[in-house]
């Protein structure tokens, strides 16, 4: 009953949270001064095209500009809904089409560096803990320190440049300039798999290197604790003593970063993506942010926030499955 009370709890938090957050991603939009429309026109201007009043006046009723706010948000948020996010100005598109078209390579760098990341993440850390002081110890201390100071961005301009000057090959974007524009074959799968391990390089190194060093931390807090020490003089052996109490308790600063982890599946590592001329979603929604792009930016903005939230109510199912003190917070 209380596992139930707490998850109720939390859903209605998360609706909550969820109509706040749709009312400050449209406002963040829409607030500021001018908007892709103006930019637009004054860009026609500048080459010499003559737009009429006539004309603005229909770009401004099509896009809906010339309604106030509030109507504004209500009939986006109705076909946000829907699943009908508004059209671009930038591409002059549907905006779902724009974002499925990305979502595929998205996803599937953000979930494989998301899944390598947790696997040898959790392992390392717990060893780490257990052999502390020792040479491998030293070894995965350093590789948390470096991993977790050098940016994402920087590191992806460093493994390039060594390519170039190296091998004098370019290690950007995930498919070959030849497969670009061709249908999916096996010669084109094998392309994207030799592609893929840079980028998955490159953005799950921060990632791990921070979760080992959690990783690490939890577990050393907590196999010096009384209750380990009485399993221990009990005569548990040590494998199935240490996965059975303090690995789950440690478990639990990893399970919490779950709600970080959601909304990265579908934006990605933005600045890494430009750098690395990835085909993800990231780079268009940060264009779409700088040219006010007002239908992308906010159902993009908006997807990310929703995954947020609803990754961190997972976190706290999660967490309250792994803890049952938490599910009377």
């Amino acid at each position: 009953m209380n596992m139930m009370a707490y998850i109720l709890r939390r859903f209605l938090f998360m609706v909550v949270l969820l109509l706040m957050a749709s009312v400050v991603c449209f406002l963040i939009i829409t607030l500021p001064p001018g908007d892709y429309l103006t930019s637009y026109v004054a860009q026609l201007k500048s080459q010499g095209q003559d737009v009429g009043k006539a004309e603005i006046a229909a770009l401004t009723k099509r896009y809906g500009l010339d309604q106030a706010l509030p109507f504004q948000y209500c009939k986006w948020v109705r076909r946000f809904v829907r699943g009908d996010m508004g059209r671009s100005f930038r591409y002059n598109r549907p905006v779902k089409d724009i974002i499925s078209e990305r979502l595929a390579m998205t996803i599937l760098i953000s979930v494989v560096t998301l899944i390598i990341t947790y696997v040898i993440a959790i392992p390392i850390g717990m060893y780490s803990a257990v052999r502390q002081y020792s040479i491998f110890d030293y070894a995965f201390t350093a590789f948390g320190f470096a991993g977790f100071s050098i940016p994402n961005f920087l590191f992806a301009l460093i493994l390039m440049l060594l390519a170039f000057n190296t091998f004098g090959v370019s290690i950007g974007g995930l498919i070959s300039l030849e497969y670009l524009d061709k249908a999916w074959t096996w010669a084109k799968v094998k392309d994207l798999l030799a592609h893929l391990p840079v980028p998955l390089l490159v953005i799950g190194l921060s990632g791990t290197a921070y979760l080992v060093r959690v990783m690490r931390a939890t577990m050393l807090d907590e196999i010096n604790k009384p209750y380990v020490q009485t399993a221990r003089a009990k005569g548990l052996k040590e494998s199935g003593l240490l996965i059975k109490y303090p690995l789950r308790v440690a478990l639990n600063p990893v399970v919490s970063t779950i709600g970080w982890a959601f909304p990265t599946i579908f934006s990605g590592q933005t600045i890494t993506a430009i750098v690395l001329n990835l085909p993800t979603i990231g780079p268009v929604l940060y264009m779409a942010l700088m040219e006010q792009d007002m239908f992308l930016a906010s159902s993009s903005v908006m997807i990310t926030t929703t995954l947020t939230v609803l990754g961190t109510f997972v976190s706290d199912l999660l967490l309250a499955w792994l803890d049952p003190r938490i599910r009377y917070t």
